[in-house]
């Protein structure tokens, strides 16, 4: 399949990805990340490995569309839950241990 990262056009398989990928260790995952195989792998890390461009040359956003396109499993970052600001005097009660009111 043809995809273009980084503005440079790329002839991707799946079974090349797997292929590039074998015996690459995982780094740890903080943000968007690859399913490939049974293991986790940065975004970027496999954007690194599959294309040999620095990491500063492409986005997440770009890999991730490449390899979902390929039937690899994708996660993006957990949208934050809202922070819920309490009132004075809901903070003195949960100071106090009484039951914060909604």
């Amino acid at each position: 399949m043809r995809c273009v990262i980084a503005r440079f056009p790329f002839e991707l398989t799946k079974g090349g990805v797997l292929e590039s990928m074998k015996g690459i260790k995982p780094e740890p995952v903080t943000g968007e990340s690859v399913t490939i195989g049974r293991r986790h792998y940065p975004a970027k890390q496999v954007g690194q490995v599959i294309t040999r461009q620095d990491r500063r040359d492409f986005s997440a956003a770009e890999v991730l569309r490449a390899m979902a396109q390929l039937g690899f499993t994708c996660r993006t970052l957990p949208e934050a839950a809202p922070v819920r600001i309490l009132s004075p005097l809901q903070q003195a009660s949960a100071a106090l241990g009484t039951p914060v009111s909604v």
